[in-house]
């Protein structure tokens, strides 16, 4: 069966992607995950996307390179259709400065990387709720014709 729900991943840590993988199995099966660990990696991923794109995206703020997620998300709000693509910030850093420059940059929301897998798989179930069964989202349809 193929997903209904993909998931642009954009983290340097490799757990993370495992973490959610495991856990949507039970908390939200209709998510897949697409992950990439680095700014160059998303930039390339959203450059190259052709038909359909992922239907949200969770962007770590810090990749461990010369360029944060605040980079990308700067980048993505630049680019044609990533005007209007969700992008959930998903940080261990929750100071006000930080969360406020995810705003300023466009983040539609953020939240805090859970700490337990208990925690993951309630963080996922809580995510399909809102932005799978609530939210109405847009048919993205990325074309490198744009």
């Amino acid at each position: 069966m193929s997903s209904q729900f993909p998931i642009l991943l954009v983290d340097d840590d490799p757990n993370v992607a495992d973490i959610l993988s495991k856990a949507a199995k039970t908390s939200f099966t209709e998510a897949s995950f697409i992950h990439v660990s680095s700014f160059e990696e998303a930039k390339q991923y959203i450059e190259e996307l052709e038909g359909k794109g992922p239907k949200i995206v969770l962007l770590d703020i810090d990749l461990q390179d010369k360029v944060d997620g605040l980079d990308f998300l700067a980048l993505l709000r630049a680019h044609p259709k990533g005007r209007v693509l969700p992008v959930v910030v998903l940080s261990a850093n929750k100071t006000a400065q930080i969360v406020e420059r995810a705003y300023i940059f466009g983040a539609s929301s953020f939240t805090v990387k859970p700490f337990s897998y208990g925690d993951w798989k309630t963080y996922l179930s809580n995510l399909k709720t809102y932005w799978f069964e609530t939210v109405t989202l847009l048919d993205v349809r990325h074309s490198n014709d744009q």
